[in-house]
């Protein structure tokens, strides 16, 4: 995987966490992993829940 800067920004919620990957990272629309193995189609996605406390990417 290529190396990218994402920024960050806090949401009402305190537990999640807006990632801004400055750049597109799918080819169109969006996708809800809520496990890592759901997330095996989206290297970004299984390597965000590599980092623990991680319950969902979306």
């Amino acid at each position: 995987m290529e190396t990218m800067l994402i920024e960050t920004e806090t949401t009402p919620n305190p537990s999640t966490l807006k990632f801004l990957p400055g750049r597109a990272v799918m080819s169109a629309g969006t996708r809800d992993f809520a496990s890592p193995e759901e997330a095996e189609a989206s290297p970004l996605a299984e390597a965000l829940f590599t980092l623990g406390d991680v319950e969902g990417v979306f």
